[in-house]
């Protein structure tokens, strides 16, 4: 079982660490002694007994059970390793970084640009290892949680009920699917079977200052967690609620209109059971509205020209597991996702786009009903012999999403040097469509070791898709040899086919309202006028990426570990969108292309039970620039050029970065984070919004930013055996580094090239208070 929690103790040492994607885990230069080894996972427990003596490895299989709960209390003098990484070259963030890194809005995807090759792009939006936010996988508890419409992630969680968050670059195992780059998953914490827990903290709020005075509030999220036995031993649950409201500032605006606004709700609720010796149930229920207010503001576009977003969501899932045998087990998921969006403006004006400004309100207004209904079977065959072990996995997945939605867009005006009317785009009538889509898949998975250094995961996954109505095949294989007797130096790599799903906003194309685009001259000719019909050129199909990664791993020391990797993605069939003026027709097609490659030097260090994690990672991001979202999403650029192939938005080549957690005196748990990254491209513009020269061909400045956490226990005036507290603070771009998030790139302004919206250094306070 993959992200079990693994434990070695014995009389003077207490260690832990997570199972991999195929449920190992491994101690290394124990010192001689007996030792107890405790694995747990939702539901399930398992332990061994083991006497360690010199110069000998040992394998040792654990058999996991129905939960049994002992209770006890466990003192742990030194923090378990930030970030670990397994045999197949996922990431793990565990539980260790999820409360202790340094974490702006203490929002879980804010923790996975912690992870090499994941950085957030100049959108906000999450971009792993080179792939579109659309073009991954999300995952909570194994079940999907992306967007039907969109594509892309869409649940948010308080982040206390968090175990660990994975990063998988290169998702071999075939149960993960409808995808063409990495994927991130999550899971959350057990309930607890044995008393009752309680967490509150973010109990202040932090006032707004402007203009040297207090107006209003900045944020206020407070956020409370309860878990304990409903039925000791048999049932367990675990309540979460979670309450934000944020205003995060653009600099370069008024002081008093500078704002975006984010107000959101979170409720998760876990029930685990235990139901016989064999069998064991988590079901899970989350609430997740939330509103954001001037989304997408900038120093270019002021508040009553952004729209506002709102969005609610909920999600139900069970999942049952019957263990059948002593190696065999049946798993059974069962979800049901509901996403609806409404984008609205701030002003009924005409959209107007100026050289240095936007005034109107958004031409977009959109209205999304989406869900998703997903039923999962995996089986866990016992271990087979034929040339050396088996141990095979088989599944079926099964999704039906729905996608209602409403599509209103409004005329845009564009004003040039002059400040007189240049272009002029309108549309046709508001749209109204629904969309259905049936997904069904299939795969096998074999772990073989046909000899005693080498291990092969070999798997294959089919999809049936009935928007492409195509039945594709993935074949995909891994490998890993240790290079040593001692198993400290490893050799890991393989390669797979993937196939991407289709956004449901991908299929509704051909309804969404068509555009006259009239350009306006001075002196004569004529203004010219070309209408533009929504046409997909040809039947859709699912893009397709062939992957491919080779790393060494060596353990110098039981304290010092290296990794050196290289990676390759190559994706076509992509969605590219493209106007072809001679025909008059907004072409969709699957013409697009994108290529991702990475080069990655990291190496995790410990000393005196501290943990120090460092990589450097040389990367190149490269394909079709014109995403679908971009133009349709929710927050959609009016004027489209033809598309282009060039550096990707997000393309970052060089990134250092650096993270650990560290005892200090005084009681003091120190977690800093450097991240420091070539700054994103962009593109020249002129007057008509026209590119000049090669697109993405221009950088931002380098980023640069120190964040650090800083925490203590502290004394209560209250004191009480079974209350403690914990206070600190966190503070974001230390060395207050100008890190700019616009830049005028019209080469008609005054202003060409100056840089605005940087955001200095920044302090939060942190106060936990747990019984």
């Amino acid at each position: 079982m993959a992200g079990a929690q693994v434990r070695l103790e014995g009389s003077s040492l207490l260690v832990e660490t997570v199972t991999d994607q195929q449920g190992g885990f491994g101690f290394d230069s124990v010192a001689p002694a007996a030792y107890r080894i405790e694995v747990k996972a939702p539901g399930l427990t398992g332990s061994a007994e083991v006497s360690v003596t010199a110069g000998t490895d040992y394998d040792i299989p654990i058999q996991l059970t129905t939960e049994v709960v002992k209770e006890s209390v466990t003192v742990q003098a030194t923090e378990p390793a930030a970030i670990a990484a397994d045999s197949p070259g996922e990431t793990v963030l565990t539980r260790a970084t999820v409360i202790n890194a340094p974490n702006k809005y203490d929002r879980v995807d804010s923790l996975l640009p912690l992870v090499p090759g994941v950085v957030r792009g100049p959108d906000g939006l999450i971009n792993m290892k080179g792939a579109r936010s659309s073009q991954g996988g999300a995952l909570l508890n194994s079940a999907n949680v992306t967007d039907p419409a969109t594509g892309a992630p869409a649940m948010t969680l308080p982040i206390d009920v968090v175990e660990s968050v994975k990063v998988i670059p290169n998702p071999y195992d075939p149960e993960l699917g409808r995808l063409s780059g990495a994927v991130s998953s999550i899971e959350t914490t057990t309930s607890n079977f044995g008393d009752f827990h309680f967490t509150i903290q973010n109990l202040f709020v932090r006032p707004r200052k402007r203009d040297g005075d207090f107006v209003g509030i900045e944020s206020a999220t407070p956020r409370m967690t309860l878990t304990g036995p409903i039925v000791k031993r048999k049932i367990a649950f675990t309540q979460s609620l979670e309450y934000r409201f944020i205003r995060i500032p653009v600099s370069s605006l008024p002081q008093l209109k500078q704002d975006m606004k984010l107000e959101g709700f979170n409720s998760f609720t876990q029930i685990d059971a235990n139901l016989a010796e064999r069998q064991s149930l988590t079901a899970t229920f989350a609430l997740y509205p939330q509103r954001y207010n001037y989304l997408g503001l900038n120093t270019f576009t002021p508040q009553p020209s952004t729209p506002d977003l709102h969005q609610r969501g909920c999600r139900v899932s069970v999942q049952h597991r019957y263990v059948t045998g002593s190696e065999s087990m049946l798993v059974s998921q069962f979800s049901y996702k509901t996403f609806d969006a409404d984008i609205t403006a701030n002003s009924s004006d005409p959209y107007q786009l100026f050289i240095e400004t936007t005034s109107g309100g958004t031409f977009n207004r959109q209205s999304r009903d989406t869900y998703r209904t997903e039923w999962q079977e995996t089986y866990q065959f016992g271990t087979r012999n034929l040339l050396g072990p088996h141990q095979i996995r088989a599944g079926i997945d099964y999704a039906y999403s729905d996608f209602n939605g409403r599509v209103d867009l409004l005329p845009v005006t564009i004003f040039g040097v002059s400040n007189l009317p240049i272009e002029e785009t309108t549309f046709g009538p508001a749209s109204r469509f629904q969309i259905n889509q049936n997904e069904i898949a299939w795969w096998v998975a074999d772990k073989w070791t046909p000899f005693r250094r080498l291990t092969l995961d070999l798997g294959v996954r089919a999809d049936r898709d009935s928007i492409t109505n195509t039945t594709t095949a993935a074949p995909r294989a891994g490998f890993t040899l240790p290079l040593t007797r001692d198993a400290k130096t490893l050799l890991k790599g393989g390669a797979g086919v993937f196939y991407d799903k289709v956004p449901l906003n991908i299929a509704s194309f051909p309804f969404l309202p068509d555009r006259t685009v009239e350009t306006f001259f001075s002196p004569p000719p004529l203004p010219t006028s070309i209408a533009y019909q929504n046409t997909i050129t040809r039947p859709l199909e699912n893009p397709r990426s062939i992957g491919w990664n080779l790393e060494l791993d060596r353990e110098v020391t039981s304290a010092l570990f290296l990794r050196t990797g290289f990676q390759e993605r190559n994706t076509s069939r992509d969605f590219e969108l493209t106007p072809q003026a001679d025909q008059g027709i907004l072409a969709l097609s699957n013409s697009g292309r994108s290529f991702y490659r990475e080069v990655q030097f990291a190496g995790t260090y410990k000393i005196y039970g501290e943990t120090l994690n460092a990589s450097y990672v040389r990367s190149r991001a490269f394909g079709s620039l014109n995403d679908f979202n971009q133009f349709f999403g929710n927050n959609a650029a009016p004027v489209i050029q033809s598309d282009q192939l060039g550096l990707l938005p997000f393309d970052a080549p060089n990134r250092f970065l650096f993270s650990g957690n560290f005892n200090a005196p005084f009681k003091l748990l120190l977690s800093p984070t450097l991240d420091l990254h070539t700054g994103f491209p962009y593109s020249m513009v002129d007057q008509y919004r026209d590119f000049i020269g090669a697109r993405d061909s221009q950088r931002f400045p380098r980023f640069n930013s120190f964040d650090l956490q800083v925490t203590r226990p502290v004394k209560l005036p209250f004191p009480h055996k079974d209350i403690r507290a914990r206070a600190g603070f966190s503070v974001f771009n230390l060395f207050n580094h100008f890190n700019p998030r616009d830049i005028q790139s019209d080469v008609d302004s005054d202003r060409y090239g100056a840089l605005f919206n940087g955001v200095g250094r920044t302090f939060r306070g942190k106060f936990i208070l747990e019984f």
